[in-house]
């Protein structure tokens, strides 16, 4: 059983702070109970997003609770100091924070302990994300690659493709696309993230994905989810988390640069496109306008076929 560890500033000096007496709640343990809540009213990507942040700072405290009223700016700054050494990106700690401030201004708001500001000297902000993009060069070199020996590899490999000739449709809306979404020649889903519409016009380089892996009995397209009567969002992130896991291998195979994950299929799509002199309109700027809302409007304003010949073209390189 995990112990809960008193921060040796706070010892001796269990008084009022604030109007609000000191506590000897862990800070996990409050925390547990807040992602439980948020699952029980269904807000399942916030307690997922909990779940990993107090996952990662578990780690960093070995398993051991700390005492809400021991959470101060010093110890943050060492988790800060200790994510940073493993090699955690900026945004990545940010995240990590900015989830656990929220758990955090939970228990001040409820009256469990006194605010004493803990985030103050963290960073919490969000940086502009390097473009994740790998070259034409590459994007061959990964559809040509041997993958025989490996069907999870080979799917990993597919879906990577996919998503690419998908103009880089992202790997949950991959997921839960059923073979209603295909007629008359288009696929049209609608976004996870955004609730966007999007209309592809459907290519054989697509089909013949879907041929490989195409399953009588199932109700979706490709077979990330396997038990449509499980926890689908479960079966989701359990099937990512290892597709990206076998890009990272192909990629380390490959020599790539850069980590291989599923998102940089988006990146790469959109840096292509530039490259060969598509308008900026089309692709508006690699998807990566400062907000999504421009690129809606941008993709909005276009006729969808010519979004649709610049697609084809790219595949054609391929």
């Amino acid at each position: 059983m995990a112990t809960t560890t008193r921060h040796p500033a706070r010892e001796g000096k269990r008084k009022k702070r604030s109007g609000k007496e000191s506590t000897n709640t862990g800070f996990l343990a409050f925390a547990r109970s807040v992602i439980g809540v948020l699952d029980t009213c269904g807000r399942t990507r916030t307690a997922e997003r909990y779940t990993t942040a107090v996952n990662s700072f578990r780690r960093f405290t070995h398993g051991n609770d700390v005492e809400l009223d021991a959470f101060d700016s010093a110890m943050m700054g060492a988790y800060e100091t200790y994510l940073s050494a493993l090699g955690i990106r900026p945004n990545s700690i940010s995240f990590y924070m900015r989830a656990l401030r929220a758990i955090y201004n939970r228990a001040v708001d409820g009256g469990v302990t006194a605010q004493r500001f803990p985030f103050r000297r963290v960073y919490t902000g969000v940086e502009r994300t390097v473009k994740r993009a790998i070259s034409l060069r590459d994007i061959r070199r990964i559809k040509e690659a041997d993958l025989s020996a490996s069907p999870m590899t080979a799917l990993a490999r597919d879906i990577f493709m996919f998503s690419f000739y998908t103009r880089g449709m992202s790997m949950i809306d991959i997921a839960y696309l059923r073979p209603a979404d295909l007629h008359d020649g288009a696929l049209t889903y609608r976004r996870h993230k955004t609730g966007q519409t999007i209309t592809i016009r459907w290519e054989e380089a697509m089909q013949r994905i879907v041929d490989r892996y195409s399953e009588a009995d199932s109700p979706f397209l490709l077979p990330l989810i396997k038990d449509p009567g499980g926890n689908m969002r479960r079966q989701y992130l359990t099937t990512a988390h290892r597709i990206n896991r076998h890009l990272r291998k192909i990629g380390q195979a490959l020599g790539l640069s850069a980590p291989l994950t599923s998102y940089v299929a988006r990146h790469t799509w959109a840096s292509i496109a530039k490259s060969q002199s598509i308008p900026l309109a089309v692709i508006s700027e690699a998807m990566g306008h400062e907000s999504e809302k421009t690129t809606r409007i941008y993709l909005a304003s276009l006729d969808t076929s010519e979004v649709d010949e610049a697609n084809n073209k790219l595949i054609n390189l391929v």
